[in-house]
């Protein structure tokens, strides 16, 4: 009954989340159900098997013909997913917007409504972009795991169960709460760089909150910003195909790697240009009185500071070898 299953799962891909178990009860029991009527015993063979999934007809359009639609940006094997991770999105980035507003205001309480002003600001330009980014991410998934190599052979050769593919082991399945949260993680900080950049630095307190001593060169933040939010939106792009694709496979393995390094490429551009990080970072902390000019904390700091390109371009390439032969290694098992 192997190639049942595999039968199954394959219709299964192709519905929303929500279908899937009650049409498998379904499926399951009108396969069992044409085997007994062709067969009139409780031991069926490869042939019997294979008959009746043939008249059944390809997954996918059986498929088609339980959710009763064909045309879409999103398809419903991914629509369950979609709305799900747009609604978390939209109130992660609401929530961040708020809690932005509520440390502005505790730090600064006079310009209390100019905070104001700039969380709406906020929220008017950071919800579309993440509804815009998601919906992106999502069509490209549908796009680009939808159309298989089997799918288009079977539209021009005769199809077989034994064209199936096999059920893909559990490890080297997508594991749909890690795409969620890296989702859920890109969209927090595509909210960060754009609307709370001025926080991104070395805190100074004394007698209460003095400011931020940033690590970016602020004269020049803008400029970047766009280079940084692109990097975001690939990661969102990929975590969408992962849920697509739903299983490891060499053709998901490839396009992430080369997203991957596409964004490994533009950080690499921008860590390692003259004006990316704050020229003036150290002198700013012994102007604010963080540290001491030529203290054993100071030269601690200098020596950390002047390597963060380079332990930054390590990490990177490490991270990107690193996914790389994990996901080639997932992706071999399902072979």
């Amino acid at each position: 009954m192997e190639m049942v299953e595999r039968y199954i799962f394959a219709v299964m891909q192709k519905l929303p989340q929500s279908q899937r178990k009650d049409i498998a009860i379904e499926l399951r029991g009108l396969i069992e159900d044409m085997l007994e009527d062709r067969s009139g015993k409780n031991h069926y063979t490869e042939s019997d098997i294979e008959e009746v999934l043939l008249e059944l007809g390809r997954p996918k359009e059986l498929a088609d013909k339980y959710r009763n639609t064909k045309k879409y940006l999103i398809g419903p094997e991914l629509f369950d997913s979609y709305l799900y991770i747009l609604k978390v999105i939209l109130a992660v980035v609401g929530i961040s917007i708020g809690v932005g507003f509520a440390i502005q205001v505790v730090i600064n309480p006079v310009n209390i409504l100019d905070h104001f002003v700039d969380m709406i600001v906020s929220a008017v330009t950071a919800l579309p972009m993440a509804f815009g980014w998601t919906t992106f991410g999502f069509a490209m998934g549908e796009l680009m795991g939808n159309v298989k190599k089997e799918d288009l052979q079977w539209e021009k050769e005769e199809w077989k169960p034994t064209n199936l593919p096999p059920i893909p082991v559990e490890h080297s399945r997508v594991k749909r709460g890690e795409a969620v949260t890296s989702i859920i993680f890109y969209a927090f900080f595509i909210v960060l760089f754009s609307f709370s950049s001025d926080y991104l630095g070395v805190w100074v307190f004394h007698d209460g909150f003095n400011g931020v001593v940033p690590f970016l060169n602020e004269q020049n933040y803008g400029t970047y910003l766009v280079f940084i939010i692109l990097i975001l939106g690939i990661g969102i792009l990929n975590e969408c195909l992962k849920l697509a694709f739903g299983k490891w496979s060499y053709k998901l393995v490839l396009y992430t790697t080369v997203s991957n390094t596409l964004s490994m490429a533009i950080i690499l551009f921008m860590v390692t240009a003259t004006d990316f990080w704050n020229p003036t970072f150290m002198s700013d902390l012994v102007e604010v009185n963080v540290l001491t000019a030529g203290s054993e904390g100071y030269d601690t700091v200098n020596w950390i500071w002047s390597r963060v390109t380079f332990w930054t371009i390590v990490i990177l390439i490490l991270s990107l070898v690193w996914n790389g032969i994990d996901g080639f290694l997932k992706a071999r098992k399902n072979k």
